[in-house]
């Protein structure tokens, strides 16, 4: 009995013990809370803060890698660029250059504002886009007009590479031996690599009398050097004459451009071959880079009665199709087109139309494929801006930039026989037109 006295006094002991114990703690714990708690949640507000800074840091960094890297709104259509896009990166770098270049004086304003947005324009990788300074705009306004200085030759860019379109006929270009797809790789050594078409043409060009030596890659031939003296170029809009051939009238009409008086000058010469009694007629766009769209369309009418000349598909909506203007001079008599790889735009649009329509015969060599429309705005300070706009489809719905014109008969005309003045295109042209009669 003692015995369990003494156990249960000794188990009260250890209770009240436990128990003190017990409430020493939660009063410490109870002290503890109020002193770490807070301490807690501004440790937490904090770690909340710098993980929320970090976030918008890593944001702002990632949009200004964008920036640099074209990443910025990258295939979403931007309807007013103004409200959609920040161009807070040109400013920015607009202020570094004024505060930090070593030759202020060379910071001019306007050349600035025209190179930027040149490069604006080049971005978009369209070779035939293109952003024209004054004089730029100027040159290109006299050569749809027959008058220009310099070599007198097409050219465009592909594959970052600047490529020849055609020489112009009669022109310094064309008699320096500059041919179709030749590649400029130099101009008076200085290497292209890198250069816009607007940059090379710029350096290309020059006063009449003056000698500009291009370094050009050939295919089958390599590297080469050509010479070119530069001169006025006075290019007409047709050349026109009658071949006697076999015993036959045949009406040759040369095609240098489509500029504005072609309508005029074609008409002409047609109703003259037509007084002559010609036996057939010969359209030349050979070396033709092309010109006003309505130009093609007028001469199409001229041959053919009726029906579709060209479609023009733009980004949006359903094909704009241009038709024959319903006045033909010349529907009946035998007809030949002749192109080559320097045929291209608007001549591939009037090749296309008379092939498809079965109206004349296409003799030559594949055309240069180029078959998308542009439009030239015209904007302030004498400058503006070419824009590729829609793509050109034939009245049988080729496509003329990835396809072109395919000729009815192909025929070669090498480096050595426009040298010699040999041309087996417009032989087999006549022989046509005369075994035809």
């Amino acid at each position: 009995m003692v015995a369990n006295q003494q156990f249960f006094r000794r188990k009260l002991r250890l209770f009240i013990r436990s128990s003190v114990v017990c409430a020493g703690m939660t009063k410490l714990l109870k002290n503890l809370t109020l002193v770490v708690l807070p301490v807690l949640t501004l440790f937490l507000g904090m770690q909340i803060g710098v993980s929320r800074e970090n976030q918008r840091l890593e944001q702002k960094y990632t949009t200004i890698e964008e920036s640099f890297a074209g990443g910025v709104a990258s295939g979403v259509l931007v309807s007013d660029p103004k409200k959609e896009v920040d161009i807070s990166l040109l400013w920015s770098v607009w202020r570094l250059m004024a505060k930090h270049y070593i030759e202020p004086d060379q910071l001019e304003t306007t050349k600035m504002l025209h190179g930027a947005t040149s490069g604006l324009v080049s971005a978009i990788g369209d070779p035939y886009s293109t952003f024209m300074p004054p004089k730029q705009n100027k040159e290109f306004k006299q050569s749809l007009n027959g008058t220009l200085q310099g070599i007198g030759a097409e050219l465009t860019i592909r594959n970052d590479e600047i490529v020849v379109v055609a020489p112009l006929k009669g022109s310094p270009a064309e008699g320096a031996g500059l041919l179709s797809e030749d590649v400029i790789t130099h101009v008076d050594e200085e290497d292209l690599e890198g250069y816009s078409l607007g940059d090379a043409v710029e350096i290309i060009r020059g006063p009449k009398g003056t000698e500009v030596t291009l370094t050009v890659r050939r295919e089958k031939e390599g590297s080469l050097d050509i010479t070119i003296i530069r001169d006025e170029i006075q290019v007409p809009s047709i050349e026109s004459e009658i071949k006697e051939y076999d015993g036959k009238r045949i009406g040759y009409i040369s095609l240098n451009r489509f500029g504005d008086t072609t309508t005029k000058e074609v008409e002409q010469s047609v109703k003259d071959h037509l007084e002559a009694e010609v036996d057939g007629l010969i359209l030349d766009v050979r070396f033709n880079g092309g010109g006003y769209l309505d130009k093609a369309i007028d001469l199409s009418s001229m041959f053919l009665k009726k029906g579709k000349v060209v479609s023009v598909a733009r980004k949006a909506g359903e094909p704009t199709h241009h038709y024959t203007t319903g006045r033909p001079i010349a529907p009946d008599i035998p007809l030949v087109i002749l192109i080559n790889e320097g045929s291209a735009s608007a001549s591939e649009i009037l090749a296309g139309a008379l092939q498809d329509h079965n109206r004349a015969t296409v003799i030559g060599t594949q055309s240069f494929g180029k078959g998308t429309v542009q439009e030239v705005f015209e904007l302030p300070g004498g400058t503006s801006v070419r824009i590729t706009t829609a793509r050109w489809l034939t009245p049988d719905g080729k496509d003329l930039g990835t396809e072109g014109v395919s000729p009815d008969i192909e025929i070669e005309r090498t480096r050595e026989q426009i040298q010699a003045k040999e041309d087996p295109q417009l032989d087999t042209a006549l022989e046509l037109l005369t075994k035809g009669n």
